[in-house]
């Protein structure tokens, strides 16, 4: 019998916030591959969990290494629980390596659900939530963020982003350039901790706000982009669109009623256009 991969999710804060499964996965896994073996330390001993099983660092530097040797552990019949230091491991943190690898030698994979930061700051942005992407870290090159800013302008979801404390400030002024200093944003700061902050405006108002320097985890949510206003049509075109529906049957009038509501055009105008072909012709 060969064993199973639990992917695991983690407080993202407040310790609290942990699901009873994660204790029972964390007291029982043959196996805890942890980004950060201090950090998990100090989170079993919060839960007051004593790991009864192997625990290696996984990250990374070493995730590359490290994976054959999991799943030879997992072949083998072991419980291999993967946690990162904070989250759902595999989103912007180490994790899908090894989920390849299981998948690619038949293992099961399953996962104990947990925060994220992703959805929570999601949740807190007062943005639209029906349709989102997230985009994770943005380059540090400010030539290649740029570009990778300049991709999306066009994006019409929700955008989440990940981003580090001394780049905030800049990130957002080249967020305030690519998709244009009125675009709605929001800035999660610390969230579920002490200091939780959520700062929302237009991206330009944002980009100020945090050049006087702006400390702990943040993620950052950025409206997409507005419908993009329709071509005009000239007159030429309207009469032919008119044409097209009185050959297929349609009386003047109902086309170009037809047509100008397909447009959003008053009547009046699509009709002075059909007698302005009509005396060219």
């Amino acid at each position: 019998m060969t064993g199973v991969l639990v992917l695991a999710g983690t407080p993202i804060g407040d310790v609290s916030d942990a699901p009873p499964r994660l204790l029972t996965e964390l007291a029982g896994a043959d196996v805890i591959a942890a980004e950060d073996t201090r950090r998990l330390r100090r989170l079993t001993q919060a839960l007051g969990v004593t790991p009864a099983g192997r625990v290696v660092s996984y990250f990374e530097g070493n995730e590359v290494g490290r994976t054959p040797e999991l799943v030879e552990a997992l072949v083998g019949g072991a419980r291999v629980l993967l946690v990162t230091d904070a989250g759902m491991p595999s989103v912007s943190d180490p994790g899908y390596r090894l989920v390849d690898a299981a998948v690619a030698a038949g293992i099961k994979v399953t996962a104990v659900p947990g925060p994220s930061a992703v959805l929570t700051a999601l949740a807190l942005s007062g943005l639209p939530v029906d349709r989102f992407t997230f985009e994770g870290f943005l380059p540090r090159k400010t030539g290649d963020r740029a570009r990778q800013l300049a991709e999306v302008a066009a994006e019409p979801r929700t955008m989440v982003f990940f981003e580090a404390p001394h780049r905030i400030a800049e990130t957002l002024a080249a967020m305030a350039t690519a998709f244009g200093a009125d675009r709605p944003g929001a800035v999660c700061r610390e969230l579920t901790k002490t200091y939780e902050e959520v700062r929302r405006g237009p991206l330009g108002d944002l980009a100020a706000w945090a050049a006087d320097g702006v400390r702990g985890e943040i993620t950052v949510v950025v409206a997409g982009a507005p419908p993009a206003a329709p071509a005009a049509v000239g007159p030429a075109e309207l009469a032919r669109r008119v044409a097209v529906r009185e050959e297929a049957g349609e009386r003047r009038k109902e086309a170009i009623a037809a047509v100008a509501a397909e447009l959003a055009l008053p009547k009046r105008e699509v009709f002075d256009a059909v007698v302005a072909a009509k005396n060219a012709g």
